[in-house]
């Protein structure tokens, strides 16, 4: 589905924009979005009826905690992430369901004038030409380690996984989809995209998920959440 973008010049410099809190896309993982608002029901119709591309980022900490603040004006964060919609549905009541592709992140670097009642911004992926890159970064990852706090952190939380899955995934594939799925706040959660490589992604999820384990160890009942 992502294979078509190479490098920064197969995408646009104006993207639509989905600002979600606590949620983030990284390239070439799945992201499942519940879209209900209209004017980002607007947004779906406009990427499907053109190149089916939408850009995810996270709205700033000084807008409150709301998942999608009010407006069109509020601060957004630096680094998002484009997809592609790969698949879609529609509910009886209006809802639409996507699955976004993930393809390279990028800077936020202006708003462009539109008239849609959801965001278009100019963006820069110029920081990220490995992200174009399937596997970029693969051998450095510490697997054992991860698989390891991967299998504690589970443990400790009487989760099951489907093993078969994970043992079968890429590095890339894993880190990335444990980062997008992870239980953390938005702090942690930006950390995970903003993370310059592979090897530094899989490194945050075993400390954050070591620090939330020696908590539960201490008796503080506290969480990164």
């Amino acid at each position: 589905m992502t294979e078509q973008y190479r490098s920064a010049a197969d995408l646009p410099q104006v993207l639509p924009i989905f600002p979600l809190r606590g949620a983030i896309l990284l390239p070439r993982v799945p992201l499942m979005l519940n879209v209900f608002e209209p004017r980002y029901l607007a947004l779906v119709d406009f990427a499907l009826a053109g190149d089916r591309l939408i850009g995810v980022v996270q709205p700033s900490t000084e807008t409150g905690s709301g998942e999608s603040p009010e407006g069109n004006s509020f601060e957004l964060r630096r680094v998002g992430c484009v997809g592609r919609i790969s698949a879609f549905s529609e509910n009886d009541d209006g809802r639409v369901v996507i699955s976004l592709a993930g393809i390279a992140r990028f800077d936020v670097t202006g708003e462009a004038g539109s008239d849609h009642p959801f965001r278009l911004c100019q963006v820069s992926y110029a920081p990220y030409a490995a992200d174009f890159l399937c596997g970029h970064g693969e051998e450095d990852v510490d697997r054992p380690l991860l698989i390891e706090t991967l299998r504690s952190y589970l443990t400790a939380n009487s989760l099951s996984a489907d093993w078969d899955r994970i043992n079968g995934a890429s590095n890339e594939r894993l880190v990335n989809m444990l980062s997008i799925l992870s239980p953390y706040g938005p702090e942690e959660k930006q950390a995970l995209l903003e993370a310059p490589d592979l090897k530094s992604r899989a490194e945050a999820l075993v400390a954050l998920a070591e620090m939330e384990l020696a908590t539960r160890d201490d008796g503080s009942g506290t969480s990164l959440q």
